[in-house]
């Protein structure tokens, strides 16, 4: 079993060399953001304003609003840090991992969700299930989003403080109180419209890092003949020493590969985040919404180079890049190419994203809380039957406690080295068990009220015992952290499939009635939606968009399996 180092703090070397063109371009980025939550707040009248947007967004808004709440720097600095420490089996984390889990949910799973208007992922399992299903998702949603902005926070304040010198509670303050400003001002509009600024910015952050990384190592070539001099050959390709029983730098065989990552946790995370899932929801039609994730999905194909880039850049420049010898931790590969290759003004760009990539991702996390708690639990639960303005001024108040929450639970992180390994471990816990509820309720009209319930705690039971007992405990030798989250995701579903069966057969289905919309193969009138005149244009056909981005992630991994 690999044992994580006690500290996700980065190298002390490497403080940045920002200047005053630098803190410019950084202020002028806060001042932007926090206008547009100004902007935002004149379209807020409702709580579906706030919550959703009114459902009023363009696809093409929300698709990158939708990249962008993923594309948080626990992303970014984690899959760089997946990168140098397991090379290039990082591009399975996307092609796998995410792309046929994003068309799935915008081919299959949208539909049901937008046509039953629901306000959330748990609310839907209200629905389909009862209220013990809905609470304990709501719960378990709740407080996975708050671990999750915990990390963003946290990661971001170790960061600040070793590029710029700043203390860690004036990092945590600063990115808390612009988060917390224009969530509250402009609600989920504000969020989402500051994600597409900050996917741009990110991109500007990124792209001159590889792109410098690269030349660096005299170009892609330079650089897998150095890696697999150093690393070994199988460093370099996607599925090279993934055979059952063979040794690779991952830990996983081909097996859980496909059925860990890319259907289990890919589809756990994808179809139910509701992070991920609020931005579609607050899309203007079915046909927007339905596009959203699949617009997402054709950045998401190109987002990995960008990322596993500068990790396997840093792992061929320094010799023995994350271990104990080197001084750098697997984190320190961002910051480290940061330090060696940009000159300032791009330097200025580059923190610049980095910044927006912590804010993105706390961002998608406290807003979808703030929901999450305010009508699924607050208002069906707690205050029941008040004026819609009153939910409105509790989404706020509930959105600054989450901020404060988030500080609270960010040190959880600091006993993984790989952040990244901490998040999959979270997924692997909360979002396994959540898919499996429903995708069997989803797909099976025999699935019982009680059957969510019960399916959805033993999946999250199953997942926490095979990595806190079996595998910390070394009762089974699984050889690393992100193997061991392949194999707790499988033991959530099969666990949770298996107790749904189970129940279903002892207790008595929901009647036909109140299955519609919401089981595969019938129909609610919120799905019959027709598509608008001159609405038949390529680009707007879900179906085309899905299957071109499968092909095209698929066809991406010929020059990593060669």
């Amino acid at each position: 079993m690999q044992t994580p180092t006690p500290s996700v703090h980065l190298a002390a070397e490497l403080r940045l060399p920002t200047n005053a063109l630098d803190y410019t371009i950084l202020g002028i980025y806060f001042v932007v953001v926090l206008g547009i939550g100004f902007a935002a707040r004149k379209s807020v009248r409702t709580s579906l304003d706030f919550f959703l947007s009114g459902r009023s967004l363009p696809a093409w808004i929300t698709g990158l609003a939708f990249i962008s709440a993923n594309l948080a720097a626990t992303e970014i600095l984690g899959m760089a840090a997946n990168s140098a420490q397991y090379g290039a089996y990082t591009v399975h984390w996307y092609w796998i991992g995410a792309i046929p889990a994003m068309v799935f949910l915008g081919l299959v799973m949208m539909p049901f969700y937008y046509g039953s208007k629901v306000r959330s992922v748990p609310e839907f399992l209200l629905l389909r299930f009862d209220r013990g299903a809905h609470l304990l998702s709501s719960v378990l949603f709740a407080f996975a989003a708050i671990l999750i902005a915990g990390v963003n926070l946290y990661a971001l304040a170790i960061v600040v403080e070793a590029l710029l010198g700043w203390p860690q509670w004036v990092a945590i303050v600063v990115a808390g109180f612009f988060v917390l400003a224009y969530i509250t001002l402009g609600g989920l509009s504000s969020a989402i419209y500051n994600e597409v600024l900050q996917f741009f910015v990110i991109l500007a952050a990124l792209i001159p890092l590889s792109v410098l990384g690269l030349k660096r190592v005299n170009g892609w070539d330079g650089l897998t003949d150095k890696l697999t001099a150093t690393h070994g050959e199988n460093f370099t390709t996607a599925w090279g020493g993934t055979g059952i029983g063979s040794d690779n730098p991952l830990g996983a065989n081909w097996l859980t590969i496909v059925l860990g990552l890319g259907f289990v946790l890919s589809f756990g995370y994808w179809t139910t985040n509701f992070a991920e899932v609020q931005r579609a929801l607050s899309a203007k039609n079915l046909s927007a919404a339905q596009r959203t994730p699949l617009i997402a999905a054709y950045p998401k194909i190109f987002i990995v180079f960008l990322v596993m880039i500068p990790g396997l850049v840093a792992a061929a420049l320094i010799p023995g890049f994350g271990t104990g010898d080197s001084g750098y931790q697997y984190n320190d590969a961002i910051p480290f190419l940061m330090v060696e290759l940009l000159p300032n003004g791009v330097l200025g760009i580059a923190v610049t994203g980095l910044l927006a990539a912590f804010m993105a991702g706390m961002a998608a996390n406290v807003s979808s809380f703030n929901t999450v708690f305010t009508t699924d639990i607050w208002a069906k639960y707690v205050v029941r039957g008040r004026e819609d303005a009153y939910y409105v001024r509790f989404g706020r108040l509930i959105t600054a406690i989450g901020v404060a929450a988030s500080v609270g639970t960010a040190f959880l992180a600091s006993s993984f080295s790989n952040i990244m390994s901490y998040l999959q471990t979270l997924f692997s816990f909360f979002n396994v068990p959540m898919f499996v509820v429903f995708i069997v309720g989803m797909f099976w009209k025999r699935a019982s009220k009680k059957s969510g319930f019960w399916g959805l705690l033993a999946g999250t039971t199953a997942a926490m015992v095979n990595y806190f007992v079996l595998y910390k405990q070394d009762v089974i030798g699984i050889p690393t952290d992100q193997g061991a989250n392949f194999v707790s995701a499988i033991a959530g579903f099969v666990a949770g499939a298996v107790v749904m069966v189970a129940v279903s057969l002892f207790t008595a289905p929901k009647p036909d009635e109140e299955l519609q919309g919401l089981v595969y193969g019938t129909r609610s009138p919120g799905m019959a939606e027709p598509p608008a005149a001159g609405d038949d244009a390529w680009y707007r056909r879900p179906a085309l968009l899905g299957w071109g981005a499968v092909i095209l992630a698929a066809a991406c991994y010929i020059p990593f399996s060669i």
